[in-house]
């Protein structure tokens, strides 16, 4: 999912128009829903100051808007090709049901990744189990690391 789709996601959740969103990043009345349409077609990437105050505006961290571009069933395929190279993860089966894996020989990456995995692993249970609300789930989410558990 490219930037673009992901401002989209986040403008629509907080019920913004692309003008106010613009005038909120300091566009003027004529500029401010062009521009935010041309982030949101992909027309234009926003500068790092606009994407950290998008971050800013949407409560997220800037990691949430700039996730890889996965907008295609290939391109995720690559995406999780790159995590296997870079990190270590791998695809398997447990009882009959593919799974994704981390390679515990990969040392200190390892650690790294199921210390993150480990922690998505409980937020998840914790939405699964009625602990947390769907809105509490999503604020974690789009806000790691930078939440506290």
């Amino acid at each position: 999912m490219a930037i673009g789709e992901r401002i989209h996601h986040f403008r629509l959740l907080h019920g913004f128009t692309q003008k106010y969103l613009g005038q909120r990043l300091g566009f003027s009345d004529m500029q401010a829903d062009v521009r935010i349409a041309q982030y949101e077609k992909g027309a234009r990437s926003p500068k790092e100051k606009y994407l950290n105050a998008l971050a800013d505006i949407f409560e997220v961290s800037p990691h949430a808007l700039a996730v890889p571009d996965i907008d295609s069933y290939v391109r995720l395929m690559h995406t999780l090709f790159a995590l296997e190279d870079l990190y270590g993860l791998h695809i398997g089966e447990i009882d009959g049901e593919l799974c994704l894996r981390l390679d515990k020989t990969k040392g200190t990456t390892y650690l790294s990744m199921f210390d993150m995995f480990h922690d998505w692993q409980e937020q998840s249970a914790k939405l699964e189990s009625g602990e947390i609300t769907k809105e509490e789930y999503d604020h974690w989410r789009y806000n790691y690391p930078n939440v506290k558990k």
